[in-house]
């Protein structure tokens, strides 16, 4: 196709418009701009950003850049697909442009360097001769896009499983630090709960929010990052609040309101002291708004005080007519959990069981007797017979 026509069909872009705005369309824009107003040198400068801007993102090709932008860029179309709608102008005009993206992508390097040539005077012979260009591979079409699109959804979502909310911004996380279900150890009726709450939710069914609390080094925030790798929880997202972020948690779930995925909202070490701001958000968000919680988001919150709050003596015997409506008050945020699961300390023999099972792994030839001897002592001087524990413990050991 001559490269005027490549040039009017990219000016057409539609149901992808805002994706002409990136750095690498600009410079593609760019050039063929150029060469169709005969600015040999300005396409030139073009030609070579392009080059520059493909390789920066760490693409080969402009076809790779473009199937790894369009699979990951929210669009009119991609929502379209993922929600499985109908819009024949807008599918259409998504056809039209997937169409215009497979021409330009496997435009061989060569035509736009010979039509420079027409363009730019002799002494630019030897630069134009030594450009480096980008392969012209297509590894997409339109079904195969639109496909993708019905299978894992589009956007950051589709990308990534886990992300942070902070100050009102999604942060992805393309490693999350999140154990496998087998690494887990103890707890199996509290994380069999926690697993049939979140599968209820995976199968469009209402679930309930959840608040895992008891003693720390349980596991309780291991079992809420676990889900992630349970079969059948493909589509789970998993995105971590921070208490200082829960004023921005309704218009999070707004956005996330429609989408084929399911979301856990996970605020980790919830606690409130006295006067805390970020209270009532919280009461607020659990129950009470006139904005009902989107089916697809659960929120899942660890603690490790029981009623959230810090109750005081002063509290009990306070200058107050009704100390008990205080009290409540206080206790109330807890309830407002449709799940309220305890992890509380292993018993010796769990503990114990538990040291075995973690000496076998790390290879520890140490004879049972001496081993659990240790792990008791161990356990006195750090406080608690918790995983966290045992897994310190036989760190410690010089085998």
């Amino acid at each position: 196709m001559e490269l005027n026509a490549l040039r009017a069909a990219l000016r057409g872009v539609s149901a992808y418009y805002e994706l002409k705005k990136l750095p690498v369309m600009v410079r593609l824009s760019g050039l063929l701009d150029a060469l169709g107003d005969r600015r040999g040198e300005e396409a030139l400068d073009q030609y070579t950003g392009l080059f520059c801007a493909l390789r920066e993102e760490g693409f080969p090709g402009l076809g790779d850049w473009l199937w790894n932008t369009l699979r990951y860029t929210e669009s009119p179309y991609a929502l379209l697909a993922e929600r499985d709608g109908s819009d024949p102008a807008l599918e259409d005009g998504a056809r039209r442009d997937v169409d215009a993206f497979v021409r330009l992508a496997q435009t061989d390097c060569g035509r736009y360097i010979e039509a420079m040539k027409g363009l730019l005077p002799e002494e630019y012979a030897p630069v134009l001769a030594g450009l480096p260009r980008w392969e012209k591979t297509v590894p997409f079409d339109f079904e195969s896009l639109t496909a993708f699109y019905r299978d894992h959804g589009a956007g950051l979502y589709a990308r990534y499983r886990a992300f942070l909310w902070e100050e009102g911004k999604l942060i992805p996380v393309s490693d999350p630090d999140c154990p496998r279900p087998e690494d887990l150890l103890g707890y199996e009726l509290q994380r069999s709960q926690v697993e049939t709450n979140t599968r209820l939710m995976m199968g469009g069914r209402p679930a309930n929010n959840v608040l895992l609390f008891g003693d720390g080094g349980t596991g309780k925030s291991a079992t809420v990052k676990s889900m992630l790798y349970l079969p059948g929880m493909e589509d789970l997202r998993l995105i971590e609040v921070q208490k200082e972020n829960l004023t921005g948690l309704p218009q999070l779930m707004r956005s996330l309101a429609g989408r084929r995925q399911k979301f856990i909202l996970f605020i980790d070490d919830l606690a409130f002291d006295q006067d805390d701001k970020t209270y009532s958000s919280m009461k607020t968000i659990l129950e009470g708004s006139l904005e009902k919680r989107p089916a697809n988001v659960a929120i899942y919150a660890t603690s490790n005080r029981r009623h959230l709050v810090r109750q005081t003596f002063t509290d009990r015997a306070g200058d107050e007519v009704d100390t008990f409506e205080t009290i409540s008050e206080k206790t109330a945020l807890a309830e407002r959990f449709g799940l309220r699961i305890p992890y509380l300390t292993m018993n010796k023999a769990g503990f114990l069981a538990l040291v075995d099972h973690l000496a076998d792994q790390a290879g520890v030839s140490m004879d049972r007797e001496l081993l659990h001897a240790q792990a008791m002592t161990w356990e006195i001087r750090h406080s608690g017979r918790t995983p966290r524990v045992a897994r310190q413990f036989i760190a410690s050991l010089d085998v």
